[in-house]
């Protein structure tokens, strides 16, 4: 999948609103314009425009304009102007993660979710598919096995004390994994 970015770069050539993929737009900057990456990060600041059915969350931006979180990739959080986003924010947001919960753990904001294993190896397992997908997506969520069968996984990002949509993202990623074969069976009523 190919995230793509509305751009009005007059200088680029090509017409206002034009879709491009974000790869060939940064090699394009770098080659054809002799820009450095950052002359790109100031590009980008001063010209990416967000499609009209994304705003802009908690001060944090990505390039996907999917509403879906698992179809989106986390980005790097070294802006250093990059703010956790506000309660409201995350409250908004997290209908979108089914079966998280949002915790405040001393004023700091995280993504929380808990699982009941068939066993203590089921529950390595599970932590080896968060894993997977964790690495992917560079993004890394604390992981917490407790007695032989409980699992508990906090995410929030812990470059900016809070959270920010990486988080949902990794949440959402989760929730697609395939689980059940190592999840204790609920009592039927």
């Amino acid at each position: 999948m190919f995230r793509m970015i509305h751009l009005s770069l007059p200088s680029l050539s090509r017409p206002p609103q034009a879709q491009v993929r974000l790869a060939s737009l940064l090699q394009r900057l770098r080659t054809d314009h002799g820009c450095s990456i950052t002359q790109v990060n100031r590009i980008f600041q001063n010209h990416v425009a967000l499609s009209s059915s994304r705003k802009l969350r908690g001060g944090f931006r990505t390039f996907s304009t999917s509403e879906d979180f698992s179809a989106k990739k986390c980005v790097p959080c070294n802006a250093k102007d990059l703010r956790p986003m506000t309660e409201e924010t995350a409250n908004e947001l997290i209908s979108r993660v089914p079966e998280w919960n949002l915790v405040n753990e001393s004023g700091v904001l995280k993504l929380n979710r808990s699982w009941k294993v068939k066993s203590f190896l089921k529950g390595l397992e599970l932590f080896r598919l968060v894993a997977e997908v964790a690495e992917s997506e560079g993004h890394h969520p604390d992981l917490h096995l407790v007695g032989w069968n409980n699992v508990t996984i906090e995410i929030w990002t812990h470059a900016v004390g809070g959270l920010t949509e990486n988080d949902f993202i990794l949440a959402a990623k989760i929730n697609g994994l395939p689980l059940q074969d190592l999840l204790r069976r609920k009592a039927k009523s």
